[in-house]
């Protein structure tokens, strides 16, 4: 009996480990753009897909940058107000979304300086991000 934990324990040890070993890091040239651009800034990484985000403070607000594994950044969004986002675009959501309250509200700026905006509502129980351009044009409706 003692053997089969001894086994047993050792097993999933050993799937914890393997786990564990499988964990992506950020790599360091990612890092050190980041940290160059906003130096001494606290910073929490989200591994996704094919980019690495850095969730941190802007001037007081919630911001995120994606960064590619090369360490070039794709994209920087800064949470913003709702007052902040085009007229035209809160006036789409209202007509498009009547009786949907917007979440969250963030101006993004990707690696070419192409701003756009974005809107989350929750739309049939699901969180869904409104994407607009600078005049408020409504561009594409993406799963938050």
């Amino acid at each position: 009996m003692k053997n089969l934990i001894l086994v047993a324990t050792m097993a999933i040890s050993t799937v914890g480990f393997a786990q564990n070993k499988e964990k992506k890091e950020v790599p360091t040239v990612v890092n050190e753009a980041f940290q160059k651009e906003y130096p001494n800034t606290k910073v929490d990484w989200n591994i996704e897909k094919d980019s690495f985000e850095a969730e941190f403070k802007m001037n007081g607000k919630n911001a995120s940058a994606d960064y590619d594994k090369a360490g070039h950044k794709l994209a920087i969004e800064i949470a913003i107000k709702e007052t902040e986002m085009p007229a035209k675009a809160l006036a789409y959501i209202a007509t498009t979304y009547p009786n949907k309250k917007i979440k969250e509200t963030a101006k993004i700026t990707d690696d070419k300086n192409v701003v756009t905006y974005e809107a989350e509502v929750k739309i049939d129980g699901k969180d869904m991000d409104l994407i607009f351009d600078v005049s408020g044009k409504f561009l594409k409706l993406l799963k938050g």
